[in-house]
């Protein structure tokens, strides 16, 4: 049995916080439909409010502005499929082949999203980054054009953490006409974010991200701005994403948000600490180490690191079997053997991007956690070596 279990993969989903537990135990007696108008629905309704209340207040939005949707992938491809609505069935399309620019380093949901979209006649337009996972907004320059429907890009990288110059991406998509969206999934909870500062028209949202359930999102939508709805058949969510509403997962974002507006300061500086203990052990008991992702421009519990002659896979196996989980990058690109295509877009070898994994910190790891990962990993990482052909380095 491994001597501790330490969980470091905080970017793939989160543990429901204690007080999400007992307010979605709470509800779950509330089992009326939100729409109905006897006591049982407006009851519910009045719990889907209050959620939708906390949401906005920790983004500096409108509680109208909200949309709960499934999930935050349900919510990236909400906003990008608006320009794919034709235009004769659509009176918020704007004109034919109204192009999408986003970025090379976004999350498989938006990727592949705007692929989609690209087969269906809609032009999209790949951004480039440098090293470290920074948007190049010379390249941003360069893409835009009159005929730019919309811009979106990540507020932070779920891989490597790097966080974006959102408000200055926004004014450039701005200045061509075009719509911004940003993906705050990895965001939201961990950094300040404030719509209006931002000036975004789009924001989305998950919650099993902010410590609560999993199958709920959010989209904020700025008001006035043009919006098509991705799933029809009803008239909820005023008519922007029909389907009854989740009103647990609802309830239970609503919690998480809300603890996160306590919480998230103080737990954003004890996970820089957390971080910085981790790299300089890493640095100091392992050699032939890389960082990936920028160094202080980013989310405060996230660290990529990449190690040669060694697998990422086999290290997060290694690390598993003494009670360490960690990530290869994305999870939702886990059962891939492809390398991470965020580090590639860094100009990360692929190689490199090989032996990568990603350790993401949260609010139940203590420094006794980070003294067990730096006193294991050396142990693993020489092991892999010791049996790779491709490693010429020192030797743990």
């Amino acid at each position: 049995m491994p001597k501790r279990q330490v969980y470091l993969d905080h970017n793939a989903t989160t543990p429901l916080h204690p007080e999400v537990k007992q307010a979605m135990a709470e509800a779950m007696e509330v089992f009326g439909n939100p729409s109905s108008l006897h006591d049982y629905g407006r009851h519910a309704r009045l719990l889907v409010e209050e959620a939708r209340e906390r949401v906005a207040s920790l983004i500096g939005a409108r509680p109208e502005e909200i949309i709960f949707v499934g999930s935050g992938s349900e919510a990236n491809n909400t906003v990008l499929s608006i320009l794919a609505c034709p235009k004769a069935q659509c009176p918020y399309h704007r004109k034919p082949g109204t192009r999408i620019v986003t970025t090379a380093i976004e999350h498989p949901c938006v990727l592949e999203t705007a692929k989609c979209l690209e087969e269906r006649g809609v032009p999209v337009l790949f951004v480039g980054v440098d090293r470290y996972g920074k948007v190049d907004l010379d390249q941003l320059r360069d893409a835009l054009g009159e005929d730019t429907g919309l811009v979106s890009v990540m507020m932070a990288n779920n891989e490597i953490g790097t966080l974006q110059d959102i408000k200055t991406i926004a004014g450039l998509a701005h200045e061509h006409g075009a719509m911004f969206h940003t993906d705050a999934v990895q965001a939201v909870g961990k950094v300040p974010v404030n719509v209006d500062d931002l000036n975004v028209d789009f924001l989305t949202l998950s919650g099993h991200k902010v410590y609560g359930p999993k199958g709920i999102g959010a989209v904020y939508v700025r008001k006035g701005t043009m919006f098509c709805p991705l799933i029809r058949g009803g008239h909820q969510e005023k008519g922007r994403r029909a389907g009854t509403e989740n009103t647990l997962g609802i309830i239970g974002l609503g919690k998480a948000i809300e603890m996160r507006a306590i919480e998230m300061e103080a737990e954003g500086q004890r996970l820089l600490e957390l971080k910085a203990a981790l790299r300089r052990g890493i640095e100091e008991r392992i050699p032939d180490v890389h960082f990936n992702g920028h160094p202080t421009d980013c989310i405060p519990g996230a660290l990529n690191v990449s190690f040669d002659g060694a697998e990422g896979e086999s290290i997060l196996l290694y690390l598993d079997l003494e009670g360490i989980a960690v990530s290869t990058g994305s999870a939702c690109a886990s059962g891939s053997l492809d390398p991470s295509h965020v580090l590639l877009a860094t100009g990360v070898p692929v190689e490199q991007a090989h032996g990568s994994i990603r350790m993401s910190l949260g609010r139940e790891n203590t420094m006794e956690d980070i003294d067990y990962v730096v006193d294991t990993l050396p142990g693993v990482i020489g092991k892999i070596r010791d049996m790779s052909t491709a490693y010429a380095g020192s030797r743990q």
